[in-house]
């Protein structure tokens, strides 16, 4: 570890933005350790939160180099923030990691990488350009040939993380139109609130955000979707690009500042997170912009349980678990507001998951960068899910449901795949649970 030959940059980084205190509310007590989805299949200490602050700690003083060793056990971390809700200290170890990271991104110079400059940076936030990218794949994805690829092991041979991409696209659905600029309230208006698209999540998610407008007009809200909002910034925040995360966050307060909103509504618990953390990233001229505009940001489930949603009429007779998904449960620190409104649901026989705080191993593009982790937590998260005897798997973020849904299908698994929403949905609606539907 400190052999400077294997130093990673040519320059020191910048670690200016990383306040000492940030580490010494650590008292090293180790109740994080069970809580950490890398520590608890590894057992090495360097893969702990614990661990992790202490390297991080001796860069900061210059105690030992950062070289490519140590920034492997820091990669490893999936930022999921267990640790977070077991820290009786209130360590923010989220925010320590990400501005160690994007440090280390900024100090100099990289080579070229082609999937992140590419596909990460300049295609999955854009929503429209990965909707016409995702076409050619859900043909292939009706036609079998992805499954079939992947059974052969032919996906090994695309280059990168590509086939770890490929592989991860979910059973294709209509998408739908794109949703209308305002959707009324059914009955006597009780709130008027935006919703929140994203990029992935209404690329490949479409059908919850229809199914989300539908349970917001059926509880009295009038649905604002303004056309200018953009990626939250989240893929680029976490590939060190903090400029470019900066410049979606600004956009995107542009295009919700002059609407009158009781509420920013998110249905995905990644959007949700990094919409609400907006004034924490960047200390400028801008800040207070940011902070008043988090301060709106409300996730479905808590902004429906704050209105007191109308109860849903239709029985829904399945066994379902609920995964927290870690940056709802862990990071927005709301996990009682979903089970409460799918306790409503007639019928529902909802069975608590086993190790529901561990990450499932989706961790935003975690299970790109890092296959092999993200597939063993794929796999230990699925063993849980079995565990409960359930028919019905439900999870509020994009990344746990394509991850999920591919541990299922590798699996050949009967079970069913869902968002919260879309079953309340159903239960509205009145309809029965679809046999075999996944997402």
């Amino acid at each position: 570890m400190n052999d400077p030959k294997s130093d990673l940059k040519p320059k020191s980084p910048d670690w200016s933005n990383i306040s000492s205190d940030l580490f010494l509310r650590c008292v090293h007590c180790g109740l994080c350790t069970s809580s950490c989805p890398t520590y608890t299949e590894l057992g090495d200490e360097n893969d702990g939160p614990r661990g992790r602050i202490y390297l991080m700690r001796q860069v900061l003083e210059g105690r030992i180099p950062m070289d490519r060793k140590l920034a492997s056990h820091l990669a490893l971390c999936l930022d999921c923030r267990g640790c977070e809700t077991a820290c009786p200290s209130g360590v923010h170890y989220g925010h320590l990691i990400e501005r160690f990271r994007l440090a280390l991104a900024a100090a100099g110079p990289r080579g070229f990488d082609w999937f992140r400059e590419t596909v990460l940076l300049r295609l999955f936030p854009y929503r429209r350009r990965l909707s016409l990218a995702l076409w050619p794949a859900r043909i292939a994805k009706r036609m079998g040939i992805i499954d079939w690829a992947e059974d052969m092991g032919l996906l090994r041979l695309l280059p990168g993380p590509l086939g770890e991409l490929v592989s991860l696209l979910p059973e294709p659905v209509d998408p739908g139109p794109e949703l209308p600029e305002i959707v009324p309230a059914e009955g006597p208006r009780r709130a008027r609130v935006a919703l929140f698209l994203g990029c992935v999540a209404d690329a490949m998610f479409r059908p919850t955000h229809w199914t989300t407008v539908r349970v917001l007009a059926r509880n009295g809200c009038e649905v604002v979707i303004p056309r200018a909002q953009t990626c939250c910034g989240a893929i680029h925040h976490h590939a060190g690009d903090s400029d470019g995360a900066r410049r979606l966050a600004d956009a995107n307060i542009e295009a919700f500042r002059r609407i009158d909103l009781d509420a920013i509504v998110v249905n995905h618990a990644g959007c949700g997170a990094m919409l609400k953390e907006y004034g924490l990233y960047w200390d400028d001229h801008r800040t207070g912009s940011r902070m008043e505009f988090a301060a709106r940001v409300s996730d479905i489930s808590e902004f429906l349980e704050r209105l007191g949603p109308v109860d849903p009429p239709g029985a829904i007779e399945a066994v379902a678990t609920y995964h927290d998904a870690c940056h709802l449960g862990h990071a927005q620190r709301i996990r009682e507001a979903p089970r409460r409104l799918l306790a409503r649901i007639p019928g529902l026989d909802l069975r608590p998951l086993p190790e529901t705080e561990i990450c499932c191993g989706s961790a935003g593009v975690y299970n790109l960068n890092q296959p092999e982790m993200a597939n063993r937590l794929g796999h230990r998260k699925l063993e849980a899910i079995e565990s409960t005897g359930a028919e019905l798997v439900l999870a509020a973020n994009a990344g746990c449901l394509l991850h999920i849904g591919r541990e299922i299908r590798r699996a050949r698994k009967p079970l069913l795949l869902m968002h919260p929403i879309d079953l309340l949905d159903l239960s509205y609606r009145r309809e029965r649970l679809a046999p075999k539907r996944r997402l």
